[in-house]
């Protein structure tokens, strides 16, 4: 599935949990649930190796079949010999009997059989290719191997091979195989090849994995692969990489032009392809080239420092993911420390692998102690729903980092990480079943699941079992550590809420201004005089206080938040972001007291707008229980000293790691301990 251009409805994230009621509901009423079969039912079956966490049950059933006409611009690999086309149904929503529906995308047109958008997508087609290599390249089935070659072939049909957009990719497709590039909903770009976009992306990525996977066993199709991506690479050339080397501002922030839809996370799911293909086909320089300008572009929205200086102030290591706000994180789409780690090896850079491993160590433990992997902060975490898409990137992010840094540590991040599945998310409950293979569509803020099943989902808790089964070690630490016992990590306390103060609550009209959203909804208004005081959550230590302000372009607004220190806030010129000034947590320079019960502001000068705290303790924590006396606890630190902390109970062993992921000590305990924690290091204490 595609993704919208407003921030918290991608149509692979929160799109997809709210709309497949709705578009059931109406097939429903058409009385076309039993009559099509594109809404028929089906049950998964039983994976044939019950020691494999992947079964591809459930998405061998999204699989369905079409002939299109012919149409200027379109075709693919023997289309002549073979015109029928092999596709994932975008939506599945659950019925009764563990049985599910497969619908399309928008509206349904009783009179035509054509959704909205489509009954099919490049996106999901790519990325479902990706799923049956890896399974052929991993196991040897030849049944992966038929399906990779017919999606891959379904891939290239959706890329326009002729006129001015050439190389671009159409993204949605109807049940009869008519091509759809102005859905409705709208897509942008629209028509839908008439730019780089992430079904671009997406598709390079499959078009490099198939070329790697074929250049063996078929030649002939393996070159045809080449070709599709280079003519991908060709279009990217023209719209995107011409360039590169130039840098745009971001509300007085330096970013880079050159990226595919002006984000990191577009480019790393393209740089994924273009590493498997550069890696099998060295002397492609032109996509070597592409390789390397993204992954520079990529780099430059991650940390320049160590994992412990970014720990400091917000984004808290993370490499964002577009160059239009600095305020944003989505989980979804986040695989940019993966390609980066990817590139590095590829193009012998260490220096692309640096930021990676930052991520990993200061922003995945963060995300791992507070939140989980969420569909956003933005930035505060005001997007709570969690989804395959967005575990699924930050496990492949952390075993890839692991893999190419050698970290055993941030391989047992990967494995806390990827948990989630099996009940460590809000819900308590697995989000995969390994027996049908089904991945559910996630589960909301109020912790309850969405009990459909549909591509994306499928798709990406697939591509994660498939790296669990690659990584057994880190398969065993999250099939292990599923029921949250208990969380001491980023809280959120709301500005508008405080306990007394003669500010002004200011509610606009809509919480999301297009580059970051209020969390709560509203903000607390401070002119120079006005004052106002802040309870503050327990905590077990001292803690970092970060309040979000809403910085204004230019002038400057001074705050005096007591013993903690004074903020001055401001940010420079707008440029590429879609409104002027910024919403961003700014660190107050002195951390708040174990004791301490309460913070007060008193705004000097300008007016200080102030959406909420962000209270992280110095050493943040999480402890995870299984079955049996299985237990998996995870401590973090934030701070530039080290820290002393209490980790563990009898029997468990606890690692202990510095902020580049490295081992500083491996101990096993008689009783609760003390160890010390590097600069912005973590342990793992497991038993």
């Amino acid at each position: 599935m595609t993704n919208s251009t407003q921030y918290g409805t991608p149509a692979g994230g929160l799109r997809r949990l709210v709309a497949t009621a709705s578009i059931v509901a109406l097939a429903g009423a058409l009385g076309l649930a039993s009559a099509s079969p594109a809404l028929a039912t089906a049950t998964t079956t039983s994976a044939s190796d019950p020691a494999r966490l992947t079964n591809l049950a459930h998405l061998d059933y999204l699989l369905d079949q079409t002939t299109p006409a012919p149409v200027s611009g379109h075709t693919t690999y023997a289309l002549d010999t073979q015109p029928t086309l092999t596709l994932p149904w975008v939506y599945a929503d659950a019925r009764p009997g563990g049985t599910f529906a497969r619908v399309g995308g928008g509206p349904l047109d009783p009179a035509t059989g054509h959704w909205g958008q489509g009954s099919y997508d490049a996106d999901d087609v790519s990325r479902a290719a990706v799923v049956y290599l890896r399974d052929w390249q991993q196991t040897g089935s030849a049944s992966s191997r038929q399906k990779a070659y017919e999606l891959l072939r379904s891939t290239a049909y959706f890329q326009t091979t002729t006129g001015p957009d050439a190389g671009n990719v159409v993204l949605w497709m109807q049940p009869d195989g008519s091509l759809n590039p102005s859905p409705v909903p709208v897509e942008l770009p629209n028509p839908s090849d008439s730019g780089n976009s992430y079904w671009l992306a997406r598709s390079i990525w499959a078009f490099g994995e198939g070329y790697a996977a074929f250049k063996q066993s078929d030649p002939a199709f393996a070159a045809f692969l080449q070709q599709r991506l280079q003519l991908g690479v060709q279009a990217l050339d023209r719209e995107t990489l011409a360039s590169y080397g130039k840098f745009d501002v971001a509300d007085g922030a330096r970013v880079p032009s050159w990226l595919i839809v002006g984000g990191a996370d577009a480019s790393a799911e393209a740089v994924l392809g273009l590493g498997a293909y550069s890696a099998a086909a060295p002397s492609d320089q032109a996509a070597r080239t592409a390789l390397a300008e993204l992954s520079d572009g990529i780099a430059d929205m991650g940390s320049t420092g160590s994992a412990a200086t970014a720990a400091q102030s917000w984004p808290y290591g993370a490499i964002l993911p577009s160059t239009q706000s600095r305020s944003q994180f989505h989980s979804w789409s986040s695989q940019m420390p993966a390609a980066l780690a990817r590139a590095s090896v590829v193009l012998k850079r260490p220096a692309l692998l640096k930021p990676a491993v930052t991520d990993s160590v200061a922003f995945s433990t963060t995300l791992l102690t507070s939140t989980g992997p969420i569909n956003g902060l933005s930035p505060a975490p005001t997007d709570t729903t969690q989804i395959a898409y967005g575990v699924d990137s930050r496990l492949q992010s952390l075993l890839a980092v692991g893999d190419a840094s050698g970290s055993q540590g941030i391989d047992q991040l990967a494995g806390i990480m990827g948990s989630w599945y099996f009940g460590n998310n809000t819900s308590g409950k697995p989000t995969y079943d390994p027996a049908t293979g089904v991945t559910f569509d996630g589960v909301q803020a109020n912790g309850t699941v969405n009990s459909g099943s549909g591509a994306e989902s499928t798709i990406h808790g697939l591509l994660s079992m498939l790296a669990l089964d690659a990584h057994p070690a880190v398969a065993a630490l999250a099939q292990s550590a599923t029921h949250l016992a208990s969380r001491d990590g980023l809280t959120v306390v709301e500005a508008e809420k405080a306990t007394s103060t003669t500010g002004t609550v200011i509610t606009p009209a809509s919480a999301y201004n297009g580059e970051a959203q209020l969390s709560g909804g509203s903000l607390l208004r401070l002119a120079p005089g006005q004052q106002a005081t802040f309870v503050m959550p327990a905590g077990s230590g001292p803690r970092h206080v970060d309040p979000v302000i809403d910085e204004p372009t230019g002038a400057t607004a001074v705050s005096d938040w007591s013993s903690l220190g004074i903020l001055r806030s401001a940010v420079g010129a707008q440029g590429v972001t879609p409104v002027p000034g910024a919403l961003l947590p700014q660190p107050l320079p002195g951390p708040l007291a174990a004791t301490a019960t309460a913070v007060s502001v008193k705004a000097k000068s300008g007016t200080t707008d102030v959406d909420a705290l962000l209270v992280r303790p110095l050493v943040a924590r999480v402890v995870l229980t299984g079955s049996g006396s299985a237990s998996t606890e995870l401590v973090q630190s934030t701070s530039l000293r080290p820290q002393t902390t209490q980790v563990g109970s009898a029997g468990v062993t606890v690692r202990s790691y510095d902020d580049q992921g490295r081992l500083v000590q491996s101990l096993t305990l008689d009783a609760p301990g003390s160890i010390v924690l590097r600069p912005g290091g973590f342990a793992v204490a497991t038993r």
